[in-house]
């Protein structure tokens, strides 16, 4: 099984750990510290010698931020996590902070005296957030101070897990689509075009887009832990461990970039300060510490995105050739696991462990289950209402009658990565839980039957998936859909369907169009398919290039839930042709009994 189910440490040894750490920052000259959830790559996930922020507090959510001053602490987390974190966290020693409304910046305002100064380590914190903070506490005459070596670190100890060292491993052209060399030529003139002389890449996914290769350095998202320079002409050179560089990833590697070990990377940024090149590197993905290492010599950093975000977002025709038949795999399967939630959970045995195991199971039977996109969420009742809820021993609980199920899931295939949620009925639902789900459901369709015209971002199309909700006085609090990489990560950008999707939308960015609705202390509903953007036919009449969504996505919606009599003959139209899609797609991947479930499960609503 590739997901565990035991409960992480709780917030009980948080007190003893921050007095050491306070310990540490006195002797340091520290009036605060930082402790963000992100690791030296600045990814979403992280591995286990990583997870700084759940040893020091408990929480174990994938987006957050400690401060801890001399006297007081605070852990800053999203709307996705303002349930999840107060179940953590020892409150005596952390307040829970809200972003956006709360502000780091003004916190440490309010707990630090003029002339104070906060530690941070610069391999934790992008430039680009240094900057801005590093701005705003400049008024309140706040300095911040780069520290050599992580305090958490220190305390940690020996506890602390060893970096991971798992093989790299190539990923084959008939999946990747342009091989390795095409892509790097490609990016290459593209610097020369900029006139730039170099980009140092530091997200794993790019590198391992870039290089065609694969790793399992971090949970769920197949990627090796490296850092890349690539020259606007010549060899690139890849900074990895030389142990996770086996025969056949040397062989495919040596052609294609010079490879050195992490310990190479500092003084290579010390001859790199020396030359007058240019240098391009992403102040919102790279971490501080880069920009340090260059500042004060001849090298002129050119401050860019990442070059890699786009032509990875873009899947090309292999890719999406592969994202459609990894979908019918994976719809048959998450069909199945339906079929048989159907049957057994009117019993009152299953429980939320049981049945993310029983997800997972059945994604193996298909024999093309690398990995799951991410660990499931499995939430019954209340638990569903938790965005990011993670099932464990301590949690888990039994999937009861007249109560919603939850169930988010995704897998990883070597011809597509997936992610679904599905909300089901167990026994009679309420009213109110139909005519929410109806709601939600509204705003998913409106995204899927979307027509927009070329250069439309995600946050213009936003509104399209809370306009229902809004409607009743309701709204959610995360993003519509994120990007979905190609046996990569299940989060990837630079798309989104959200309030801070500014990158326009283009032919061929696989996203998630997931709108949900979450009532704390009763039960969550989310309805999310991924789509594929692709360009479709100007109406008549019309003057702009137009694109519209393709649903990869292909399980049934669970018809109890919904209310016909709210959804417009459109939208109603829309959902019989989605579950006719579904049914003619996965039917003949099924046996008798599923497909029986199945036939009844997208039968035409009148």
């Amino acid at each position: 099984m590739f997901q565990t189910y035991e409960s992480p440490p709780t917030g009980t040894d948080s007190r003893e750990r921050v007095r050491q750490l306070r310990d540490l920052m006195a002797r340091r000259g520290l009036d605060a510290v930082l402790v963000p959830r992100s690791d030296e790559y600045q990814g979403e996930y992280v591995a286990p010698c990583a997870e700084r922020l759940a040893w020091l507090t408990g929480f174990t959510g994938s987006a957050g931020l400690a401060a801890v001053a001399r006297t007081t602490a605070a852990l800053f987390v999203d709307g996705r996590y303002v349930v999840q974190a107060p179940r953590q966290v020892d409150a005596g020693t952390f307040e829970i902070q809200q972003i956006p409304e709360a502000k780091l910046d003004a916190w440490l305002g309010k707990q630090l005296k003029a002339g104070a100064m906060v530690g941070f380590d610069p391999w934790l914190h992008t430039a680009g957030t240094i900057e801005d903070l590093e701005k705003s506490l400049q008024a309140k005459d706040i300095g911040l101070r780069a520290l050599r070596r992580n305090l958490v670190d220190q305390v940690w100890g020996g506890g602390r897990p060893k970096p991971p060292a798992n093989p790299v491993v190539p990923h084959p052209l008939r999946y990747a689509g342009k091989p390795a060399e095409h892509k790097i030529a490609e990016l290459q003139a593209a610097l020369r075009v900029d006139g730039q002389d170099m980009v140092i890449l530091t997200l794993p996914d790019s590198i391992a887009w870039l290089f065609n290769i694969r790793g399992s350095d971090v949970a769920h998202n197949p990627v090796a832990l490296a850092f890349a320079l690539v020259p606007a002409s010549g060899k690139p050179e890849i900074f990895i461990d030389p142990i996770k560089v086996k025969a056949e990833a040397r062989s495919h590697l040596a052609k294609l970039a010079k490879i050195s070990a992490p310990s190479a990377l500092a003084e290579r940024m010390v001859a790199l300060r020396a030359t007058p090149k240019r240098i391009r590197l992403d102040p919102n993905t790279a971490a501080s510490w880069f920009f340090r290492k260059l500042r004060r010599g001849k090298a002129r950093i050119v401050r860019g995105s990442d070059p890699c975000l786009l032509p990875k977002a873009r899947k090309n025709a292999a890719e999406i050739k592969g994202a459609r038949i990894a979908h019918v795999r994976d719809g048959a399967a998450v069909t199945r696991f339906l079929a048989w939630l159907d049957r057994e959970a009117p019993s009152g045995k299953l429980d939320e462990i049981t049945a993310a195991r029983r997800l997972e199971a059945i994604r193996s039977e298909t024999q093309a289950l690398k990995e799951i996109s991410f660990d499931t969420i499995s939430g019954s009742g209340p638990n569903g209402a938790i965005v990011h809820y993670r099932v464990t021993t301590t949690t888990n609980r039994k999937l009861k009658t007249a109560e919603l199920f939850l169930v988010d899931s995704g897998a990883q295939y070597l011809d597509g990565t997936t992610d679904i949620t599905r909300t089901v009925a167990i026994g009679k639902p309420t009213p109110e839980m139909q005519e929410r789900f109806t709601l939600v459901l509204k705003g998913h369709i409106a995204i899927a039957m979307a027509c927009f015209p070329k250069g439309t971002r995600g946050v213009d199309l936003d509104p399209f998936a809370r306009r229902a909700l809004w409607q009743a006085g309701l709204d959610f609090d995360h993003g519509t859909g994120h990007g979905i990489g190609s046996y990569l990560s299940v989060h990837e950008g630079p798309q989104s369907i959200s309030k801070r999707g500014m990158v326009a939308l283009e032919p061929g960015m696989i996203i998630s169009n997931e709108p949900g609705y979450y009532k704390e202390g009763a039960y969550g509903i989310r309805i999310e398919n991924l789509v594929l953007v692709g360009e479709a036919e100007t109406p008549a009449g019309g003057e702009r290039a137009m694109m519209r969504f393709e649903t990869l996505t292909l399980a049934p919606i669970d018809r109890r839930l919904v209310l016909s009599g709210l959804l417009s003959a459109e939208e109603l139209n829309w959902l019989n042709d989605y579950h006719a899609r579904v049914a003619g797609m996965i039917a003949p991947e099924l046996g008798p009994d599923d497909r029986a479930w199945l036939e009844a499960a997208t039968a035409k609503i009148r």
